[in-house]
């Protein structure tokens, strides 16, 4: 194999392995055309794949399967030469995206193994019992895991994209990032307040919906990262730093 071709062997892998990813991990899109019973303007996405619900062993699949293929494109960003050639070894902006990356995807592998036992947005008595703490472990663990996930991937999309502005990588997640991460920030801002109305029992202030616009612009995010990640060395300027 040619030297350069051999070059774009590892970030094309790592960039299929992101959109590969991205794709299983947005499978709760399938509630579109699946009879999940759950209100899609309340619900949490996790409840999609709660103890008991109809389709929760697909999605705690899905969600395996997404985390497992993020990680495995992490890890290669952080630990093989070839695979992180397009994010410059030893910049700390690449160091924290590729880290908090891997860490969404090991949120994410413990999040598909540790479900939630009942529905809060459904079931006032799971939300009560939520409130008091008397659900079974696995549940208060899933509360755990899905706020370090949601941190993490924040933290990726803000880290990666800073890079590619910050070191001249240029490609589309350094034109796209930014609106991207801050269309984020603010979906994000608005699923917490809508998280503590409803444990406030304030309402829901559109939980399912900003939770679920939160999600979208993530795997948007994401499929522009994979993008930048496969460009030619040629496909626009300035290249990647090597």
């Amino acid at each position: 194999m040619p030297i350069r071709a051999a070059s774009r062997t590892g970030p094309r892998t790592t960039a299929l392995l992101t959109a590969a990813g991205t794709l299983a991990y947005s499978a709760w899109l399938l509630e579109a055309v699946l009879p999940t019973g759950l209100p899609r303007a309340t619900a949490y996405v996790s409840e999609l794949a709660a103890e008991g619900e109809p389709f929760s062993a697909l999605f705690r699949a899905t969600d395996l399967l997404a985390g497992l293929l993020l990680l495995t494109a992490a890890l290669l960003g952080l630990l093989r030469p070839s695979a992180r050639l397009p994010w410059a070894e030893g910049r700390p902006w690449t160091l924290v995206g590729w880290s908090a990356l891997a860490l969404f995807a090991a949120a994410t592998v413990a999040d598909s193994r540790l479900p939630l036992s009942c529905t809060p947005t459904m079931d006032a008595g799971c939300a009560e019992r939520e409130h008091s703490g008397l659900v079974p472990l696995t549940h208060s663990a899933h509360l755990v895991t899905s706020a370090t996930a949601t941190a993490a991937a924040l933290l990726t999309a803000v880290a990666l994209t800073v890079a590619a502005r910050r070191y001249g990588i240029g490609g589309p997640v350094a034109r796209a990032g930014t609106v991207l991460v801050a269309a984020q920030l603010a979906a994000t801002g608005w699923t917490l307040g809508a998280v503590w109305a409803f444990g406030e029992g304030l309402g829901s202030w559109g939980l399912g919906v900003a939770q679920r616009l939160q999600l979208v612009l993530l795997a948007l995010w994401l499929v522009v990262f994979a993008r930048t990640l496969a460009r030619r060395p040629d496909e626009g300027r300035p290249r990647w730093p090597s």
